[in-house]
């Protein structure tokens, strides 16, 4: 059951037992990533939408020379792009960071979703519009921030995630991302990311360890960052189309 992703949509909005129904049924082709595998690379014609169950993923590209840009990460409950199979080919890769289950939805089932149930094409606007600005954020974080601000801060957003999406055990989650893969997150070098976190331990604003970060006080890691939650819109913007009756 797709319930990670239905946990994020109603972040928006409370969906309807149909509702819920009709995503299960969309997202019933399974598959199984190997970590380090691509689920889908530059230059694929892409057929269906991939929607990460379980384990993590990123959006990446490669320079010519072998550099790694992660334009983006994936957590269980996220699509990897609701409308891709409009493109001719993929202009970048999807890799899987861990091992992924993840449902293929075809370009007819999320068409059949989102023209038969309006609450949930909205909410689907709503991930669409939040993905968006994530990226926004994103640029902020290159183009703006200091490397002890660029990692809280993409701390503070994944902790926020997962906590939405109930995977958060209070003031921990997982966090499986190898500094290799930080650095090439935040446009640092690994020596870079390795003193920045010797930095943030020292400070006491984080706990990394065994695969499991722990935020001991947030709203000093938030500060410490310049984080401001509104890109994610977590407060449930779309409460006016909430179902009624039975959910």
């Amino acid at each position: 059951m797709p319930h990670y992703f239905i946990r994020k949509l109603e972040q928006f909005t409370k969906l309807s037992s149909d509702d819920r129904q009709a995503l299960e049924n969309a997202a019933c082709k399974r598959r199984t990533i190997a970590k380090h595998s691509d689920i889908i690379s530059e230059g694929d014609d892409p057929h269906h939408v991939n929607l990460i169950l379980d384990g993590w993923a990123c959006r990446y590209k490669h320079l010519d020379d072998g550099r790694r840009q992660i334009i983006s990460l994936f957590v269980p409950g996220d699509l990897c792009d609701s409308h891709v199979y409009l493109l001719r080919e993929m202009d970048h890769s999807i890799v899987a960071l861990t091992p992924v289950r993840l449902a293929e939805i075809s370009r007819a089932g999320l068409e059949q979703v989102a023209n038969d149930n309006v609450r949930v094409t909205k909410a689907l606007w709503w991930d669409t519009l939040v993905t968006v600005a994530v990226q926004r954020e994103w640029t902020v974080n290159l183009g703006q921030r200091t490397a002890l601000e660029r990692l809280g801060h993409l701390f503070c957003e994944l902790f926020l995630r997962l906590r939405g999406v109930g995977l958060t055990d209070g003031p921990s989650c997982e966090l499986p991302l190898t500094q290799v893969e930080l650095a090439d997150a935040l446009g640092l070098s690994n020596v870079h990311i390795n003193r920045t976190l010797q930095d943030l331990r020292r400070a006491g604003l984080v706990v990394l360890k065994g695969g499991r970060l722990t935020i001991p006080n947030f709203d000093a890691l938030r500060r410490a960052s310049l984080f401001n939650p509104n890109y994610l819109h977590l407060d449930r913007e779309g409460r006016q189309f909430d179902a009624n009756g039975s959910v």
